[in-house]
């Protein structure tokens, strides 16, 4: 029996065997050139003809007849010039072979070979090398179903790589979608992910089928922001999806914030981020009336994204290819003319700051490309529209200043915010402010592109050295050594109050929300009113405020935050406060108090 079928006693006496038979190919492997060039497979060999380089072969088939002809004494030429037309062929092969033996394959080679694979879905990549002489074509052409091309491509279609090189050039825009619950906020971030390229066609239409079985069929667009299964079963967005685009000018981020009310808290942590804020209100009879109401969250997100520092509002009409409303002017004019006083009370300016337009979130009309079904409309369309408003002012030379947002573990503690003012590098050393941490930067994200350097206005993602996951909270701020940032627990505020039923007194208790911090604070004294029209100050000390009324107040929180006074830091000046899932008044920081020993 030959040794190798039988089963060895010991594992040396495998190796003995193999060693055997290995042994004559020593001297042969010996004198094998291992400087020689990497073995490049010549697409012109006749044995393997991919079907992307049918053009190359014809050469060797017009040479192979001509020999046929020679043969058969057909020939109308003397043999002299067909053996001329032969040498002249076999130069070309071989100079071409040359080529592809120096440069790998040629540049030309590649492209075509690239382009007329795309065109051909069917077509397989060639593996390690050629095919042996007899193997069929179709073979390899059915070995690849359509299925199985669809996830090899669906994979590498991210679509972020083109954007990398021009991402730090462009300006930087934080986006905040803001309206009533089921106004079609996530479904117009879908479309605009979509419209932009962010998001493939095929991924949509996954979406789409899934929406189908859920007989859900229009929320498709939404799940391009909706990531969360929660989110998905129900419909309504809780935490703020987070999603980019580019235009020829900017990069946008889209924060799409939650439209229910029991989110809100949710909201005005998205709404801090925000330069831009986009109101989406439902042009749908009875739709817009419900989101406008006194309880509806359109009124309390407007109030909400200006308090929080939002300058410029964009007010979408949409649903306004809806049946009930067909792009009708009328409509359309009667929401705005109920809006716009709203708005200009909380505090915008309705011919600086605001800009009305109709779309459909659906359908994408008015979004990218202008539509035909509104003649009255002569506007631009969304996207260009926000890539054409001006750009914003912002100082590098600050101090620097990273509210955070939210953070979790990986290879790491990482954190996420957007960087209000200051520049921030690699391997830069931080303090992690109220509790003095000092952490060192390992990596810096932008928009899920890695990047050496980030300026203000970006929202970003850094892996964080010398400080555990558990050690930071939401709201606690990044700051450079030389320039911290205050922190404390009582200070003096101007507060505005906007809704609440009975008077508030000293002792009343409340939640903050200022940037990204949540607090419980008590109002622990009432220092005096202020009159709206003339802004005077009362002499004597008020036992109570109600409804409309301003006050200086001085307030107590339950734990040390990071705070700046309005004059000297906006962003980290302004609060809200809300009680009992309302806000009940907005305010801003006068004067720190220091806490007595």
């Amino acid at each position: 029996m030959d040794p190798r079928e039988a089963a060895p006693d010991c594992w040396e006496q495998e190796d003995d065997v193999e060693a055997t038979v290995l042994g004559p190919l020593e001297s042969a492997l010996s004198d094998l050139n291992v400087n020689a060039r990497d073995f490049v497979p010549n697409i012109n060999a006749a044995e393997f003809v991919p079907t992307f380089a049918v053009k190359k072969p014809t050469e060797r088939h017009d040479r192979d007849d001509i020999q046929a002809l020679n043969d058969s004494d057909l020939m109308r030429g003397t043999k002299d010039e067909i053996d001329g037309e032969i040498e002249t062929i076999a130069k070309m092969e071989e100079s071409e072979t040359e080529a592809t033996v120096e440069n790998g394959v040629s540049e030309t080679t590649t492209e075509e070979a690239w382009d007329q694979k795309l065109a051909e879905p069917n077509e397989a990549e060639p593996g390690g090398g050629p095919e042996p002489d007899g193997a069929p074509e179709e073979v390899e052409v059915t070995a690849v179903t359509p299925e199985m091309v669809e996830e090899e491509e669906e994979v590498p279609k991210p679509k972020v790589a083109p954007c990398q090189p021009d991402a730090p050039k462009k300006e930087h825009v934080n986006v905040v979608f803001i309206g009533h619950v089921d106004a079609g906020k996530s479904t117009i971030g879908g479309q605009i992910m979509y419209l932009t390229g962010m998001v493939e066609k095929r991924t949509l239409e996954k979406y789409e089928r899934e929406a189908k079985e859920k007989n859900r069929e229009t929320w498709y667009l939404s799940w391009a922001l909706d990531t969360n299964q929660e989110e998905r079963d129900k419909g309504k967005t809780v935490e703020v999806g987070r999603a980019y685009f580019e235009t020829e000018k900017k990069h946008f981020t889209i924060l799409d914030a939650p439209g229910h009310k029991s989110f809100v808290p949710n909201m005005i942590g998205g709404a801090s981020q925000a330069d831009l804020a986009v109101l989406v209100i439902s042009a749908r009879k009875g739709e817009f009336e419900t989101g406008f109401e006194k309880g509806g969250q359109t009124r309390e997100h407007a109030m909400l994204a200006k308090t929080a520092g939002v300058k410029h509002l964009i007010v979408l009409v949409n649903k306004m290819d809806d049946p009930t409303v067909n792009w009708s002017l009328e409509r359309y004019e009667e929401c705005k003319e109920k809006l716009v006083p709203f708005l200009k009370k909380v505090g915008f300016n309705p011919k600086k700051d605001i800009y009305f337009m109709p779309c459909s979130g659906l359908t994408g009309a008015n979004l990218k490309e202008p539509v035909d079904n509104c003649p009255w409309y002569t506007g631009l369309p969304f996207i260009p529209h926000l890539d054409s408003l001006p750009s914003l002012r912002r100082s590098n030379d600050g101090p620097v200043r990273l509210a955070i947002v939210d953070k979790y573990k990986d290879m790491g503690t990482v954190i996420l915010g957007k960087l209000e003012s200051g520049i921030i590098c690699k391997a830069q050393q931080l303090v992690m402010m109220p509790n003095r941490h000092t952490v060192e930067v390992l990596s810096l994200l932008s928009d899920d592109v890695e990047t050496d350097e980030a300026v203000p206005g970006e929202n970003l993602k850094l892996r964080l050295k010398g400080i555990e996951e558990e050690e930071i909270l939401p709201g606690f701020i990044l700051c450079n050594a030389e320039n911290l940032c205050h922190s404390g627990k009582t200070f003096d505020a101007q507060i505005v109050i906007i809704e609440h039923k009975s008077i508030i007194c000293p002792g009343y208790n409340a939640v903050l929300h200022i940037h990204t911090c949540i607090e419980e604070i008590q109002i622990t004294a009432l220092i005096c009113l202020v009159d709206k029209k003339t802004g005077e100050k009362s002499k004597t000390r008020p036992r109570f405020v109600k409804q409309d009324q301003v006050c200086i107040a001085r307030l107590r929180c339950a734990g040390t935050i990071c705070l700046e006074t309005f004059k000297d830091f906006p962003q980290f000046g302004r609060f809200t406060l809300r009680d009992e899932g309302k806000t009940i008044a907005i305010g801003k920081v006068l004067k720190l108090v220091a806490e007595r020993d």
